[in-house]
């Protein structure tokens, strides 16, 4: 296991997949900057399988446990089950998971289950059709969302919802949502709207605090922590009262976790970032495609790694976040 200049360990992997999706979420994809002529990465600038393949193993044998497979939307990759296989054999690797909005997830789930995916998390920002439809602004029902989670909570897949609640856009479905989702026996997580990026005008009256949420809920059920499963959870977790359902609270900006972190991520083109608010990456496609060993690939991970110095959180302000640079959501994976 190698650790960072905080002595945080590598433990967690996210692989974007694509760049691609086919929501246009407000906070992450707006139209204005994402519309018909905004150029993805062609298909040669992406990682190839067999190169997200080669360099997850590298990631396992320097301590990474779990693999989150994301975008974009990572079910739009083409053959996506394949590469869920080959990584559900890598020696070491304890869990396989993806971040999905669902919309092709009724019809994929069995493949997805079948090929050795273990969890999915599912965005989902509201159940009132008219408003999701005004979030995701592309007239994607939540019905075809629903019809996912429910295919895949039947095929044996642990499911999540994430929820990113945003004053002046949700709000009024936090209740519904988590009332929803409690009587399904489905983990709910509210996070709070992040300046991931630089176009979602992201500012810190439009966040909605844990503790806000948390004393909403808790007016209607009865709430009990529960205690983090391993180190790096970014979750802070309870049950409801007399039940084995949970609702969790993702806090970036109110309760920053940057001391726990434990997270690297790949995006589609294949640079690593060693934070979610990063501005720069390293090349790991253009070494793969060099020659390089798997010995120095290895290497180069552990040196990048050993580096890092990251806690944006921990060190944000409004003036921080307006001025610095950052990878947009839809790229880096969340």
């Amino acid at each position: 296991m190698i650790t960072d200049k905080f002595g945080r360990p590598l433990q967690d992997l996210r692989i974007s997949v694509t760049d691609r999706c086919n929501f246009r979420c407000t906070y992450c994809m707006p139209k204005e900057i994402f519309g018909k002529d905004y150029p993805f990465l062609p298909k040669s600038h992406l990682l190839t399988f067999e190169e997200i393949e080669r360099l997850a193993k590298a990631f396992v044998k320097l301590g990474v446990k779990k693999i989150r497979l994301t975008g974009g939307e990572p079910l739009l990759r083409r053959d996506l089950p394949d590469l869920i296989q080959r990584l559900s054999v890598i020696d070491g690797l304890e869990d396989i998971g993806l971040t999905t909005n669902a919309t092709l997830l009724e019809k994929m789930a069995p493949d997805l289950k079948t090929a050795g995916l273990k969890r999915i998390n599912v965005s989902l920002d509201a159940l009132d059709n008219s408003l999701f439809q005004s979030i995701n602004d592309s007239g994607i029902s939540t019905e075809r969302v629903l019809k996912g989670i429910e295919k895949a909570v039947q095929v044996g897949l642990q499911v999540k919802v994430n929820m990113v609640v945003k004053k002046g856009m949700n709000e009024q479905e936090v209740l519904p949502m988590a009332t929803y989702f409690k009587d399904k026996g489905i983990t709910l997580r509210y996070i709070e709207f992040m300046d991931v990026g630089t176009t979602n005008g992201w500012n810190f009256q439009k966040v909605i605090t844990k503790k806000q949420l948390f004393d909403e809920i808790s007016k209607h059920f009865e709430l009990e922590a529960v205690e983090s499963a391993y180190i790096g959870e970014v979750a802070k977790r309870y049950r409801y009262k007399g039940t084995n359902t949970e609702v969790g609270f993702i806090t970036s900006v109110s309760e920053s976790f940057c001391s726990t972190c434990t997270r690297a991520r790949i995006a589609a083109d294949g640079k690593l970032y060693t934070c979610l608010f990063a501005s720069g990456g390293f090349d790991f496609k253009e070494l793969l495609r060099s020659g390089v060993t798997d010995a120095e690939l290895e290497k180069q991970i552990a040196s990048i790694w050993n580096q890092r110095v990251d806690r944006y959180s921990d060190e944000r302000t409004e003036e921080s976040a307006k001025e610095k640079e950052k990878i947009e959501m839809s790229y880096i994976g969340g």
